[in-house]
């Protein structure tokens, strides 16, 4: 990466990582208190116990699976697993790392982990144990670009990886006289939205029984949505608008990793998050506030008030779970530059800089990352792990379920991605940028008024 070559910032004392954390986490939601098990005692005789924490209920049995395996052939290490709810998570992390006692290896989002570097409270992975043996092409391409930092050394081993695709109610789709094929090869364009807003147009109905694309339509009184929104939409857009502007050629940054300007004012995104949002306007996607947090894409689907929605690919299991759906899975359009797009996000293992048993935490999660764990996790996994076995094992799985998973697995195959914005200041950024999705959704300014906010984001990083 370019940005290797960049001079590494000055060290910080220990009492100015303190201050800045207690900083961060007064920032942060929440104080819960720290969990019991977050001390990493040290076990009786020659038995060392390491603390893994992770925040992902679903993945919990994968990986409780493949740890116990660990355990059967390093009988010298204990492993006490830790989960906790999203928010939780994050705040009795940041609030461990304040106390000096936080867990030793621990599942890490790219969000975070920018941040998580820039304090010195996670550990470089070079030099430890028989990390440096793991080459970067063992995982799905890019995946570890994503965890190396700006100083060239590793702070990640790749665990999973996650992609965007369309799911949708198999059962809605017959009852409307279409077929998955329908679905399979749609477009899209900014202009008019192409055979991609065709689909959402039959598929919307108003509250009189008028279809979007028929005369007389309502788009005030919408019956059932043709796409499904989230309750938020954010400055990164995982899981609705970034797909549609990957496809324009556009990207978040400068530079793909560690960039330092962002591009909201480029006028391949001013298209598009203008068309995206303008679809408010014809009635095919729901006006701000119509549905909340309380009412998830996958509740829309049950209940008909959305036809498609898109979603990443950690929450299959849920989709398909969940009561009433006949869960069918499509690629997303494909944009003008040919291809459909998606963004291409991971999670990896790190290990605290503030652990004393490093070398145990590293012989952890080098075993996750291997072939023998990461089939035990993909045969068990409600996502990608981050190797081709592990992602093997889960297509199968899935298989199995009779559930075909590779509109989300062929992005990572076939290139079509874009990666998740790996920068600092994320906190801020995501403070900067929020009115202005809020806004747009609000239909109370244009694509073109996100210049003076990419103004404000890219103020953070001279």
């Amino acid at each position: 990466m370019t940005s290797a070559n960049q001079t590494p910032r000055p060290g910080r004392t220990p009492m100015t990582r303190r201050r800045m954390l207690q900083g961060t986490l007064a920032a942060a939601a929440g104080t819960g208190a720290l969990s019991a098990c977050s001390t990493g005692a040290v076990g009786s005789g020659d038995v060392t116990e390491i603390d893994y924490w992770l925040w992902d209920a679903l993945q919990l049995p994968a990986y409780s699976a493949a740890i116990d395996r660990f355990m059967e052939q390093n009988p010298d290490i204990r492993v006490r697993i830790t989960q906790m709810g999203w928010d939780d998570y994050w705040t009795k992390l940041t609030a461990s790392f304040v106390a000096e006692a936080g867990p030793d290896a621990f599942t890490d989002h790219l969000a975070r982990f920018p941040e998580f570097v820039s304090l010195g409270v996670i550990s470089p992975l070079d030099g430890l144990g028989d990390l440096d043996s793991i080459p970067g092409d063992r995982f799905q391409n890019g995946l570890q670009d994503l965890w190396t930092g700006q100083d060239g050394k590793r702070y990640g081993i790749p665990k999973d990886y996650d992609t965007i695709a369309v799911l949708y109610d198999q059962t809605m789709l017959e009852e409307e006289g279409l077929t998955p094929e329908d679905l399979a090869n749609l477009e899209w364009n900014p202009d008019d939205g192409g055979t991609w807003e065709q689909m959402l147009a039959r598929l919307t109905i108003d509250s009189n029984g008028k279809r979007g694309d028929q005369d007389g339509f309502d788009p005030t009184s919408v019956q059932r949505y043709g796409l499904g929104t989230e309750g938020s939409i954010d400055y990164v857009g995982q899981s609705s608008w970034s797909s549609f502007a990957f496809g324009t050629g556009w990207r978040f940054t400068d530079e793909a990793t560690w960039g330092t300007r962002f591009q909201y004012d480029d006028e391949r995104f001013v298209r598009t998050i203008d068309w995206y949002f303008g679809m408010v306007d014809k009635g095919f996607f729901p006006p701000y506030g119509t549905f909340g947090d309380s009412s998830p894409k996958q509740a829309q689907l049950q209940s008909g008030s959305a036809a498609l929605v898109m979603d990443g690919s950690w929450m299959i299991t849920t989709y398909n779970n969940a009561e009433g759906i006949e869960l069918g899975i499509a690629p997303l359009p494909a944009g003008p530059e040919g291809t459909p797009m998606s963004m291409f996000n991971g999670l990896g293992d790190s290990i605290s800089a503030q652990s004393d048993k490093k070398a145990e935490a590293a012989r952890l999660i080098g075993f996750l990352a291997s072939d023998e764990a990461q089939q035990i996790i993909g045969e068990r996994a409600p996502f990608f792990p981050a190797t081709d076995t592990g992602t093997r094992a889960a297509i199968q799985s899935y298989a199995d379920q009779s559930l075909d998973v590779t509109p989300f697995t062929d992005r990572v195959k076939n290139g079509e991605t874009g990666l998740y914005p790996l920068v600092e200041n994320s906190a801020s950024i995501a403070s900067i940028m929020q009115p202005a999705f809020d806004q747009i959704w609000m239909r109370r300014i244009s694509g073109a008024d996100f210049a003076a906010y990419n103004e404000r984001v890219n103020a953070l990083f001279s």
